[in-house]
């Protein structure tokens, strides 16, 4: 069984890396377990936040990117306790989760601009209707006839009608309307990585409950022993061969172990409901994990061999490539807002004093118009459009080198956290045999209870140890399927291991 230390360390991995056998031993003071007592819940908060974030920074960090924590809540809860697995956690997330709800709204109005844009390339016609009845007063106008009224009407006025504009020639609108377009792509490459977030935050979500349940698990055994000790201590003080120290030493043991169960628990009652959260689980519902991911060795792909796919595969590189290619239309729309368009427009529609009693009439017009003087607009537009395409250009750039970094990191974390993983078990296993040992001399009378309390607390390290290299080997797998961009599609071929 697998069990778990509920000390906090300063930082997980590099506390790991030490591991190389048997955790060395509590302080030899007969009160070294009194002063355990005050900071264990605490030690154990300590080291789940310190477990929750492994790996190589691939996980939504910005403020915008909280949303991926969030979710729409579709479902009501029912009375039965649900068996939730991975893939089951997974399509709820794509389907609910926040972050990728809000991705698609973008795209959508994404696509709304670029029709707007698309307009102004193409014809608008109106049509309209209208009866108007007048009397016109020719004295008012300074029209005056001898003989002649000067107050004509009333008479009336029907109009149907029929208007078309285009533009001919427009540079500008053209360039502005290819941004619109590279901006929807770019808006369907975001929402497309956005699953391959939603599937890493999901993942490590459901990864930190099971390694919850597992520290779970891991107290009670430590439970169990420490209540075996706690049993031969006070056998012994009764029968006179061993001093009221080990009862009360073995007393705060099994204290401590209790506190910790209440402390895990709430623990993965808390996480529960994050993982809840993120896939739009309603948070009354009660669930179960379904799923164990044990240890599954991944075979490492060459880092550069990597990095070559994740530049064809990671979605939000193609989406700042596009965004690219609209900041570079918007510069040159910029430029162009200084040269002459030129435009038609025309209508044609039945007039007269009735539909019976009306004729036919249109205009036609064609127009060519420039700017003649409007230097500084005309600049700063174009400061403005450069300083934006030179901006998303050093993004790109720089993203480029990011996910580099994203791949070798996750392949190296991977590596690291599968030797840990062996070293660790081993050290499961020799502090395992150094407490049954400890236990059968203090129950032989060769030795006080302290080598027990000491060899427990060196059980527990090794297993929480344990527990932490099998949680970051699998995230480090699953931080790998998102650097490479394959997140979404193949995060089971990689949890699973090949």
């Amino acid at each position: 069984m697998v069990k778990v230390n509920k000390r906090a360390f300063p930082n997980a991995l590099a506390l790991l890396l030490a591991v190389a056998g048997v955790p060395a031993v509590a302080q030899s003071s007969g009160g070294s377990s009194t002063t355990d007592s005050s900071s264990n819940i605490q030690s154990v908060t300590a080291v789940q936040q310190q477990l929750s974030q492994p790996g190589p920074s691939v996980t939504p960090s910005s403020a915008a990117d909280s949303s991926f924590r969030g979710s729409i809540v579709r479902d009501k809860a029912t009375g039965d306790v649900l068996q939730l697995t991975l893939d089951d956690a997974m399509q709820r997330g794509l389907r609910n989760n926040l972050g990728l709800v809000l991705q698609t709204s973008n795209e959508k109005s994404a696509n709304g601009q670029r029709l707007q844009q698309l307009q102004e390339l193409l014809p608008t016609v109106k049509g309209s209707a209208s009866i108007e009845v007048q009397q016109i007063n020719l004295a008012a106008y300074g029209l005056k006839f001898p003989g002649l009224n000067p107050i004509i009407g009333p008479f009336q006025v029907v109009d149907f009608r029929a208007y078309l504009t285009q533009k001919l020639v427009d540079l500008q609108s053209l360039e502005n309307y290819i941004s619109s377009r590279h901006n929807f792509e770019a808006a369907k490459l975001s929402a497309q990585d956005a699953r391959d977030l939603v599937v890493l935050t999901v993942g490590n979500a459901y990864l930190l409950c099971i390694a919850d349940a597992a520290r779970i698990e891991a107290v009670k055994a430590d439970m169990a022993t420490s209540k075996v000790s706690l049993d031969q201590a006070t056998a012994a003080h009764e029968a006179g061969t061993s001093p009221r120290l080990d009862v009360l030493r073995a007393q705060v043991d099994y204290q401590n172990e209790d506190q910790n169960l209440i402390a895990t628990t709430n623990q993965l009652a808390k996480d529960k409901l994050a993982l809840a959260r993120a896939i739009g689980l309603p948070l009354e519902q009660k669930y179960e994990l379904a799923n164990t991911e044990p240890f599954a060795a991944l075979d490492t792909p060459d880092p550069e061999t990597a990095f070559q796919a994740a530049l064809k595969q990671r979605k939000d590189l193609a989406a700042m490539a596009e965004q690219l290619k609209a900041a570079q239309a918007s510069k040159k729309a910029a430029f162009d807002s200084q040269l002459p368009t030129a435009s038609f427009s025309g209508d044609y529609g039945d007039m007269g004093t009735t539909p019976g009693h009306s004729h036919g009439t249109f205009t036609a017009t064609g127009q060519v118009s420039a700017p003649i003087l409007q230097i500084a607009k005309t600049r700063g537009q174009e400061e403005v459009a450069g300083a934006q395409f030179d901006q998303t250009q050093a993004k790109l750039s720089d993203q480029v080198q990011q996910v580099n970094a994203d791949v070798r990191d996750a392949i190296l974390d991977i590596q690291s956290s599968a030797k840990l993983v062996e070293a660790t078990k081993s050290n499961v296993d020799l502090a395992h045999e150094a407490l049954s040992e400890a236990q059968q001399r203090f129950k032989a009378g060769v030795e006080d209870s302290l080598p027990v309390s000491q060899a427990l607390s060196a059980d527990e390290q090794a297993n929480d140890q344990y527990i932490s290299a099998l949680y970051q080997h699998n995230v480090a797998k699953l931080s790998l399927a998102r650097a490479l961009g394959v997140a979404s599609t193949n995060y089971k071929d990689y949890l699973g291991g090949k």
